[in-house]
């Protein structure tokens, strides 16, 4: 599920819900068999005929992870460290930027035994829509999610510029991508720094951010409540529109 079929540039079959099937080819006509001609007078047949070739064709298919929510944000923004913190998932965690090169996909449980799938999209940077970074070949996963997490660096200067530049990269990608639900995570809380900024950063954004600590686990509980609050929002969207929200 999540599978894009393409034949050329032409996306012909978007395999995005529970139970989508696409047939790709078709086999050709069988042919008849020495069997098929038996009868009273011709005991042992030995005519047949061919079968007819199947289609041939060459497609490209192309995975984007499916999940209820994206993390997005800068290299180093902590991003991997808090899906460690709220879900199953491992992903590794270093000091360096760019230790995630693949989308990790961890699952949060609530106690009515619902789940939620939360992406760790690799480090975006700025440029990335013209496939600078890892660019493009993790943007198209963030198509697929709900709603989005941008996680920001809070110990950064000016972190406020970081949330600017995530929505411009995603709005070049896709026009309205940024305009999804979402809520502001500003990670690293527990830095001393990061608690000087906090204040510009609420009101430079004009929203609440989220503040937290993926390492101490300081108000991890805020972030899942919203987490809870925007996946039930959007599966009574997807309810209301007819469509059976993505279930994990």
């Amino acid at each position: 599920m999540g599978t894009l079929v393409k034949e050329g540039n032409k996306v012909v079959a978007d395999l995005s819900h529970p139970g989508d099937e696409y047939v790709a080819a078709l086999g050709g006509a069988g042919g008849k068999g020495n069997r098929f001609f038996l009868a009273n007078d011709n005991r042992a047949p030995v005519t047949c005929t061919s079968g007819e070739p199947g289609q041939e064709r060459e497609l490209f298919l192309e995975l984007k992870t499916m999940a209820h929510a994206g993390m997005v944000g800068f290299p180093n923004a902590g991003k991997s460290s808090l899906l460690r913190a709220i879900s199953n998932a491992k992903p590794a965690v270093a000091a360096y930027p760019f230790t995630t090169l693949n989308p990790h996909v961890g699952i949060v449980h609530y106690e009515d035994h619902q789940q939620v799938a939360v992406a760790d999209v690799p480090g975006i940077i700025r440029g990335a829509h013209q496939n600078r970074g890892l660019g493009l070949a993790f943007l198209r996963h963030i198509e697929r999610c709900g709603f989005l997490l941008f996680v920001v660096d809070l110990a950064a200067p000016e972190p406020w510029t970081q949330v600017e530049d995530l929505k411009y990269e995603l709005d070049k990608y896709k026009q309205g991508l940024s305009e999804r639900p979402h809520v502001v995570v500003a990670n690293k809380i527990d830095l001393p720094q990061a608690r000087a900024n906090l204040p510009t950063l609420q009101a430079r954004l004009g929203e609440k951010a989220i503040a937290l600590s993926a390492v101490t686990g300081e108000n991890l509980e805020e972030l899942l409540l919203r987490i809870k609050e925007l996946h039930d929002e959007h599966a009574a969207a997807n309810l209301a529109q007819g469509r059976q929200p993505l279930r994990w």
